[in-house]
């Protein structure tokens, strides 16, 4: 039963390292080569975006210098979202951008225009027209999409291009967030080559960020739960001695080597956000590896269990390793809340969560039923090889002792 037991246990940390790994395959294979336009239309290149789930399309003409273009933004809502692409021949952010601008209308009909951004900052986006020719503008939309058709004519066959996604209010295009995807939405685009980079080091920063997020995950908010159920559960058992306790070291010590790179990325993109702090997120992370780290010195305090100073060390121990695994998901899901990520990563680290929290009660009940029988058995025994004298109980809180 316990081989059974550790086994399925390993085979969960398994499971949730395939999770995470298909999360990350899935993501990366989304490309825009595999979407069929509903008109059929064709075109020569296209460029996955590095933010806000965009795509960009296009056919350049050298002969007459144009580009047949088609922008697509996914994960959008046609009636509360405007989406918009641009040109910008004077600067790399929104200061200055000449922008294709697509909302829902009035009904069902879709709104588009041109438009000069004058601002960094969007409270509208007022219809205007472009330095250079634009024609054929088209906008078409469905329940999760919205795509945007022109023929234009750039100053340059490499430019600085930026492409946003924003709130509708009272039926005009409102400000877009000023943090995150939405300030790292600007590269450059080559439309003679087929290239586009992402300006500064946006990307990279955006990479920073989903490391970050997923040490985070895996080591705190995985690790340490996993591991606390290995050593709660196995030690019930008295054949699973001593391989239970390596296992929840090795748990615990994983997490905590990945919880220091987490820091580390951690204070990096601090480092490199002035202005900008998380506060709640920052202070529970902080906390958060105050605690583990005084986990990881329990180890070394680890008292014999027949020490009288071994409930001290339990309570120290118990107090700080659950304190360690509540903070650690309230702190994921707050940095889900920062970096807005797919629903689907979301949805599978709470999966995970569900998965971890069914075992543990799944557990709880049968241990405590293998605990109860023993005791059982020991009364019985007791009672009849006793002969009326005081004799010795084992029947006592097997979780007790701590680790």
């Amino acid at each position: 039963m316990t081989r059974l037991f550790t086994k399925n246990l390993v085979k969960l940390s398994l499971i949730i390292q395939i999770i995470i790994s298909l999360c990350l395959t899935t993501t990366n294979a989304q490309t825009c080569k595999g979407f069929t336009f509903p008109n059929n239309k064709l075109f020569a290149t296209c460029n996955d975006l590095p933010v806000l789930n965009s795509y960009l399309y296009w056919t350049y003409n050298t002969t007459t210098g144009t580009a047949d273009i088609a922008f697509r933004a996914t994960g959008v809502s046609p009636s509360s979202n405007w989406v918009a692409w641009a040109l910008n021949p004077t600067g790399q952010g929104m200061a200055g951008a000449q922008a294709l601008v697509a909302l829902q209308g009035t009904g069902t009909a879709m709104r588009f225009y041109t438009s000069n951004v004058l601002g960094p900052q969007i409270s509208t986006l007022q219809q205007s027209n472009l330095s250079f020719q634009v024609s054929g503008l088209l906008a078409t939309s469905s329940s999760t999409e919205i795509i945007i058709f022109a023929t234009i004519k750039p100053p340059t066959t490499t430019v600085n291009q930026v492409w946003q996604v924003g709130p509708v209010s009272g039926g005009n295009p409102a400000a877009h967030p000023q943090s995150g995807p939405n300030i790292q939405s600007t590269g450059t685009i080559d439309f003679l080559t087929g290239q586009s980079t992402s300006n500064s080091d946006g990307g990279s920063r955006q990479r920073r960020k989903n490391t970050h997020g997923v040490l985070n995950a895996i080591s705190w908010g995985t690790l340490m739960p996993l591991g606390a159920i290995i050593a709660r559960y196995l030690r019930v058992f008295k054949s699973a001695d001593p391989a239970w306790f390596y296992m929840h070291i090795v748990c615990q010590c994983s997490a905590y080597i990945l919880g220091v790179l987490w820091l580390g990325f951690g204070c990096k993109l601090g480092s490199e956000s002035v202005g900008i702090a998380y506060q709640p997120h920052r202070n529970i992370g902080i906390a958060l590896f105050c605690l583990a780290t005084l986990q990881v010195f329990a180890l070394f305090l680890r008292t014999h269990k027949d020490s009288k100073y071994r409930i001290y060390w339990n309570v120290y121990h118990h107090a700080t390793g659950y304190s360690v695994i509540i903070l650690s998901v309230i702190n994921i899901y707050k940095g889900f809340d920062i970096l807005e990520p797919l629903k689907k990563w979301k949805t599978t680290y709470t999966a995970i969560i569900i998965i971890l929290g069914v075992i543990a009660l799944l557990l709880e009940a049968f241990t405590w039923a293998v605990v109860l029988k023993r005791k059982k058995n020991n009364s019985d025994k007791h009672d009849h090889h006793a002969n009326g004298a005081n004799g010795h109980s084992n029947g006592s809180n097997p979780f007790g002792h701590g680790v």
